[in-house]
Formats: structure tokens, C-alpha cells, sequence
């Protein structure tokens, strides 16, 4: 694949501010002065990670300023020699939802909502937003969705892992209905778990290493998978899809398969789940790619895509600029030109309206 020049679309691209400046002409002075004076007062991520600060270090811009800080050396360093068509901004600033202040919260994923729309995306129209909300308050999240929902550049609506409750918990439905009424994608990308107001990463508790946070995202994302199909949200809002990113993608097989004959036996608890979860996770649910699992035995790889549909239901995604980012042209082995297509660009561009891949003469 190292020649391939097909477009793609990747699903998390993770832009950031120079610095927490950038977003002042967007707060009130009140917000403004107590950051001068305290800092963020967020939660900070408590593992050494790997890379520069977690990031590559060849993304920082030669100009200065933070990896991913600059649209010009995103443009130059990923996007263009990649052959990336569209690029879904996921940003860095999930730890708004970490804390008890929601008004703070709320004030900071506005202002960081509206830096994206002036600084990202009405500077390139190969770019798309994602709406930050402050999630541990349902009806100011609603808030911010209809605030920013109308510029349909803006694609979808991103919470991190790390939540109080999972996301099927009837506390979330202001925050469904607002995501349907704007035709918006509710996208869970991990993170914050264990952070601030957020619960232990696992059942068992905290972990003292990042490989053993990394190794958790699995637990995160089962979690709000199965709150989601047996909470009925799917029922409920119909219409609505979900992405899980950042927790890898073959363990969804094997999951799918312990749901569904879990369902079998315990359906009479939960009578509004009306068909089995894999037909859910088919008709609702989406995956993006990185970090992807390369199989032992390289012949297994297909039949572990093909069992989670991945021709529907997988969305490529480099995570640029952090350090562990996959290269569009490495992260998979060999795939039918067809079938990688549906994975590089048209499962995306169906799930975010983006207009379909030009097929070359």
C-alpha cells in the first residue's frame, strides 16, 4: 500500500490551541482572570505516555507551538501527503469533563467549540468539528448541541470514556435527543477514566502504568457498549449512531458473541431489547481503527474484520499527532481494493455526509 494514492477519510485527527490563550477572547472575564491566576484547574492525565508529551515529535510545527497546533503543518505533514480528503477534528480537551464545576465546564467546551469553527474549520473545508460538551450535565450539554448543532460542519458530538455513569444511563437521553434533532454522531473517545469526578479506569480499581491503562480501554468501552443495547437507547432514538474510538477493534467479535447469548437466557429483564445486540452494534454502532490489533497469524485478520462487519462498521483513524499515530499505508496489512475503500472512505463519508470518494479515470 505504500503507492496508494486513494483518498481517505480520517476519523481522528486530534488539532490543538498554542496555548490556553488562544481560547480567551472566547470566555468571560471572570474565567479569563481565575485561569491567569489558578491555571485550568483540570486534572491532569497521571502516566508517563509515550513520545513527546504523548505526541510525535516531528508534528510539532517548525514554527513553534504544541503538535497539532498548527492547520498549515497538518495540511504538510499528514493530511496532504496522505491523501486524506477529510479530516474529523477530535481535539485535546477532554478533561472539561472531569469536573464538578459543570458552569466552568460548560464555559470551557463553548469556548473551545467556537475556537475550532473560527480557527479550524472556516479556514479549510476539508476539516470537521466535533462538539465538546460539558457530560456530567445532561441539560447543559443539550445546551451547547443546539447552540452549535446548525453549522453542519460540526459532524458530531464527543464525551470521553471516563463518565460516572455509562452512557446508556437514562441521565444521557437530553443529550440523545439534541444529537438526533441536529442529525448529529454521539462519538465516546477514550479518556479522562479515573480522572477528577470520573470513576476508577476498571473494576478492580486504579492501575499504576499506562500499559495497564491502555490494556483497560477494553473494560471502558464494553461497559458503555452493553449500558447503551440494554438500556434501550437504540429503541429509544432509533436514528441515532455511536462511535467508539481508541479502544481497539477485535475484542468487539468475541463481545458481540457473549451479548448475544447472554440476551438469549436474561431477555425477560430487559423486554425493550427487542432483536439480539450484535443486530444493534450492525444497524447503530461504529468502530474507528487505531490503535487496530495485528492478529498472530496473519490469515486471521480478514475473518476477524468480516465478523465485525467492518466493511459497514470500521472507520480508519491515524490519532495524529500522538506518538502511537498509524500511518494509513501500514496500519493494515494487504486488503481488496473494495473493501479497503469501504473502510478508508465510504463507511465515513456515509455516517458524516460527506460527499462520495471521486473514483479516478
Amino acid at each position: 500500500m505504500s503507492a496508494d494514492r486513494r483518498a481517505i477519510i480520517d476519523v481522528d485527527i486530534h488539532h490543538n490551541t498554542p496555548n490556553v490563550q488562544a481560547i480567551f477572547p472566547y470566555l468571560s472575564q471572570v474565567y479569563r482572570d481565575q485561569i491567569n491566576e489558578w491555571g485550568l484547574l483540570l486534572p491532569s492525565y497521571p502516566f508517563m505516555n509515550g513520545g513527546k508529551g504523548g505526541r510525535r515529535v516531528d508534528a510539532e510545527p517548525p514554527e513553534g507551538g504544541a503538535a497539532g497546533s498548527s492547520l498549515e503543518y497538518l495540511m504538510r505533514h499528514h493530511m496532504e501527503p496522505f491523501n486524506v480528503d477529510y479530516g474529523i477534528l477530535t481535539g485535546e480537551f477532554y478533561s472539561a469533563g472531569t469536573i464538578a464545576d459543570v458552569q466552568y465546564a460548560a464555559a470551557l467546551c463553548s469556548a473551545y467549540n467556537d475556537y475550532t469553527r473560527d480557527h479550524w474549520l472556516d479556514r479549510d473545508d476539508r476539516l470537521r468539528g466535533s462538539i465538546n460538551i460539558p457530560k456530567q450535565h445532561a441539560q447543559l450539554s443539550a445546551q451547547e448541541i443546539r447552540r452549535v448543532g446548525g453549522d453542519k460542519r460540526f459532524v458530531q458530538v464527543l464525551v470521553p470514556g471516563g463518565a460516572e455513569k455509562p452512557y446508556g444511563n437514562t441521565f444521557y437521553d437530553p443529550i440523545f435527543e439534541a444529537c438526533v434533532e441536529h442529525d448529529l454522531v454521539f462519538t465516546i473517545h477514550i479518556g479522562n477514566e479515573g480522572q477528577g469526578v470520573n470513576p476508577p479506569p476498571t473494576g478492580a480499581g486504579y492501575v499504576t502504568y499506562y500499559i495497564e491503562s491502555r490494556a483497560s480501554r477494553t473494560q471502558t468501552m464494553m461497559a458503555h457498549m452493553a449500558s447503551l443495547i440494554f438500556n434501550g437507547v437504540f429503541e429509544k432514538f432509533p436514528t441515532l449512531k455511536v462511535v467508539m474510538q481508541e479502544a481497539g477493534v477485535m475484542w468487539i467479535a468475541p463481545y458481540l458473541w457473549k451479548l448475544d447469548q447472554d440476551w438469549k437466557g436474561l431477555r425477560y429483564q430487559t423486554p425493550w431489547v427487542t432483536k439480539p445486540p450484535s443486530e444493534y452494534f450492525r444497524s447503530n454502532m461504529y468502530l474507528s481503527s487505531q490503535p487496530i490489533e495485528l492478529t498472530p497469524d496473519p490469515s486471521m485478520f480478514k475473518p476477524m474484520l468480516d465478523a465485525i462487519w467492518a466493511d459497514e462498521r470500521l472507520l480508519f483513524a491515524s490519532d495524529y499527532p500522538h506518538w502511537d499515530f498509524d500511518s494509513p499505508r501500514l496500519a493494515f496489512p494487504k486488503l481488496d481494493p473494495d473493501y479497503r475503500q469501504r473502510i478508508f472512505y465510504d463507511n465515513a463519508a456515509e455516517l458524516y455526509k460527506l460527499p462520495p470518494r471521486i473514483t479516478q479515470s
